[in-house]
């Protein structure tokens, strides 16, 4: 009785920490268009949010089949066996989503729910008939395999349509509104937003509120039988109160983006909240009835789970409370939410996903198309269509923080789009995922609306694909996650129940840090940017500098840690060296985005300063191109367990660790405080210093070829040396920069700006 016990509290603690990973992934589904578009303050955004929430909670008819019946059989599993499948299937749960929100990749919470029962029901499916030789006839009996093919095939469907569909309505919208939208709300603007209300009004009605028992069932009946009717009777009423709304200023996209934002949050937490409670609830449910049956555990079958059960009312505000908690406090669907709308904004910046092959191969495929489909198009088709996308904004304006990621236009396509594909799948019973479809519509209109340009097609639509795989992977880590620890609780019960969630705590505080450290890096490079943005000309090129002395102070750092890491064979300082150099090259990349925008109000007398910070942006980034190839040799080289250096090497690189760090110390200092009149003796420092390095590799060369030295250290060694003289080079370079920023801005004389034959060197 008491391992029970312990299991139904887990189940129930469990439940209220799903509650909250849940959300904060997806939260996303519909905040994505209202904060991209930033249709209205993040407060009253999350407002309109948390009463749709609320109020689906409340609405939500709470049914559980897919917990309690929906992919096993309950009735040929025992009260032990389905107790099992439950814990299994909440761990996982907890850590799997967890890990997507600490990564900020949106995923579906219905799929992992239902991926995590398959594996633990067909784990412990397994053990039960094992040594039975009708065990494949009998397999059909355990799991539901009809619900899962239809569960896989609604992946495929979500994914292709949902894109083709957002692309091609946006497509039509801009072509009709422009990116001038305003100008033609009183025309089309008006149909537009009654046939964009109408949608929502119809996905309300037959998503948010199917499942309600606040009304009427004669109304939910009427809405099932009369669904056209319902949507062109609520388009002409909308349409007419939108022209009436649009005449006295009102305006009707704002309002369209916030019904979409409330229908949204209410059908996904009328819906999808079984999703996280379902499971505990039809665990306890199963635990009063085996207590009070009096038949033992494993003997005790639970035909119980196979009839429908609806959660308490009070249970589904409680649950709604907590998601209304975790929506404004989560700053983790906050990193989630960012992903999305980063991969669908207007403007160009810093991406977060690196391209691959099959990103560029996609791309140069469309790109190819597009020549073909264009060059077959009548001319003035072409040039009327070329206008209606134009965009028509000031050079000031294309890199401002107060922008939308995109217009009302975009948000609108994608709310309405949304809502009317998953409402039709809902009418018609498809298995469409809420999270695939509002993602997907998002990604088409954002590359119809041509905010994947050739400069960011390639990261965006690698980003693209890194969400869609994980999506695939969701599925497969959550039947093998569960499966295994089914497995694990099956075969050593409490011990493994313990040990799990142990491992469980730790994942979760393991994720919290790295998320906080993660959000806490993004903090200081937007505090960053928001410094460099709001200076002067010349207060820009002063806090340049202070930056560039930074960064050679955290060269030298990071330098060190690599090069006592690879002495002491020590895998945590090269772990932190790694960590280092890869928040800094971040850091960086980001702050070069923002001196290229910086550099646009710098007025024409300090056009000297303006190509300086250029200049300064490339030679930081081959300061920490070098240094970063410092951490990446000498981590290889320990991972992979290779022979320490031999003492005179590490003698040698030690030395060259104390003087390069006491070198690049120096440049910092002399660049932070225009020290340059000791700008000789640094540069006598360097030359000596670049002298040593060139005697050690012509000792390290003899020594190769009197085989005193191995291959893998001789080649370690030759690098390591090869990349200090980079970083000493470049920081010189960058000392020789500042100085001659400095005298052409006391003088104000273009004429003393860097001549255009001195940069490469390194004199």
């Amino acid at each position: 009785m008491e391992y029970y016990q312990l299991i139904v509290g887990l189940l129930l603690l469990l439940a209220l920490i799903d509650l909250i990973v849940g959300v904060s992934n997806d939260a996303v589904n519909f905040l994505n268009s209202a904060i991209g578009s930033k249709v209205a303050r993040p407060r009253t955004i999350l407002i309109v949010a948390s009463v749709g929430i609320f109020l689906g909670a409340g609405f939500s008819g709470g049914m559980m089949e897919v917990a309690r019946s929906g992919i096993f059989n309950p009735s040929q599993f025992m009260f032990s066996e389905v107790m099992v499948i439950f814990l299994a299937v909440m761990l996982t749960d907890i850590l799997l989503l967890d890990a997507f929100n600490t990564l900020g990749l949106p995923t579906s919470t219905t799929v992992s729910i239902v991926f995590e029962l398959l594996g633990a029901a067909v784990a412990v499916a397994a053990v039960k008939m094992m040594g039975n030789p009708d065990a494949p006839q009998l397999f059909s009996a355990y799991i539901n395999q009809s619900k899962v093919t239809e569960i896989i095939g609604g992946i495929f469907l979500s994914v292709l349509l949902a894109f083709s569909v957002g692309a091609l309505v946006q497509y039509i919208a801009r072509a009709l509104f422009t990116f001038e939208y305003k100008r033609h709300m009183h025309g089309i603007g008006v149909l537009w937003s009654g046939i964009a209300l109408a949608a929502i009004t119809y996905f309300l009605f037959i998503k948010g509120l199917k499942e309600t028992t606040l009304l009427p069932h004669s109304i939910l009946d009427w809405v099932s039988d009369n669904p056209m009717l319902l949507f062109f009777g609520s388009m002409g009423v909308f349409t007419l109160l939108s022209y009436i709304l649009q005449k006295a200023g009102v305006p009707m996209l704002r309002l369209v983006v916030l019904a979409g934002t409330f229908a949204l949050a209410m059908a996904f937490a009328g819906n999808d909240l079984v999703n996280f409670v379902g499971v505990p609830l039809a665990g306890l449910e199963s635990f009063k009835a085996w207590t009070d049956s009096g038949i033992a555990a494993p003997s005790f079958p639970m035909v119980s789970l196979a009839t429908d059960s609806k959660a308490q009312p009070l249970i589904l505000y409680a649950a709604g409370l907590v998601m209304l908690i975790t929506l404004w406090t989560s700053k983790k669907a906050k990193t989630v939410t960012e992903t999305e709308v980063n991969l669908s904004r207007q403007a160009e910046g810093s991406e977060r996903f690196q391209s691959n092959i099959l990103s560029r191969s996609i791309v140069r495929t469309i790109t190819a198309s597009s020549k073909v489909t264009t060059s077959m198009m009548p001319a003035t088709w072409k040039h009327y269509l070329e206008g209606r996308f134009r965009q028509n904004k000031p050079a000031e304006q294309l890199k401002t923080a107060d922008l939308p990621s995109f217009d009302l236009v975009r948000a609108s396509v994608n709310l309405t789009v949304a809502s009317v594909l998953i409402a039709l799948a809902t009418s018609y019973k498809l298995p469409l995922s809420t999270t695939y479809v509002t993602f997907m519509v998002a990604m088409g209109s954002s590359l119809s609306d041509r905010a994947w340009g050739r400069d960011s097609a390639v990261y965006r639509v690698a980003g693209v694909l890194q969400v869609i795989g994980g999506w695939f992977l969701t599925a497969l880590v959550a039947f093998v996650v569960a499966a295994g620890i089914a497995l694990l609780v099956i075969r050593f019960e409490g011990t493994a129940v313990l040990l799990l969630l142990g491992l469980a705590v730790f994942g979760l505080v393991a994720s919290y840090r790295y998320h906080k450290r993660t959000v806490k890096n993004k903090e200081r490079i937007a505090a960053m940017d928001d410094s460099l943005s709001e200076l002067s000309a010349l207060e820009l090129i002063a806090q340049v500098r202070q930056q560039t002395a930074q960064a050679l102070e955290e060269v030298a750092a990071i330098y060190t840690l690599a090069v006592d890491g690879l002495t002491r064979e020590d895998a945590q300082r090269l772990a932190e060296a790694k960590r280092g150099v890869k928040e800094l090259s971040a850091a960086r990349s980001s702050l070069r985005e923002t001196t290229y925008n910086a550099i646009r109000k710098v007025r024409e007398r300090h056009a000297e300063g303006s190509r300086a910070l250029l200049l300064n942006a490339d030679l930081e980034k081959d300061l920490i191109d070098s240094c970063t190839q410092v951490v990446q040799i000498t981590r290889k080289h320990v991972n992979d367990v290779l022979l320490p250096l031999y003492p005179e090497q590490s003698q040698a690189v030690l030395e060259i660790q104390t003087r390069l760090k006491s070198f690049l110390n120096e440049c910092a200092n002399t660049i932070r405080h225009s020290g340059y009149d000791q700008k000789k003796q640094l540069n006598e420092k360097k030359r000596a210093l670049l002298g040593r390095l060139e005697e050690l590799l012509t000792h390290q060369a003899a020594g190769i070829q009197d085989r005193r030295y191995s291959a893998k250290n001789s080649g370690l060694f030759f690098n390591l040396l090869l990349e200090s003289k980079d970083i000493i080079a470049v920081s010189f370079r960058l000392v020789k920069l500042h100085h001659r920023l400095q005298k052409s801005l006391d003088s104000d004389s273009a004429a003393l700006f860097i001549a255009q034959d001195e940069l490469p060197g390194e004199g």
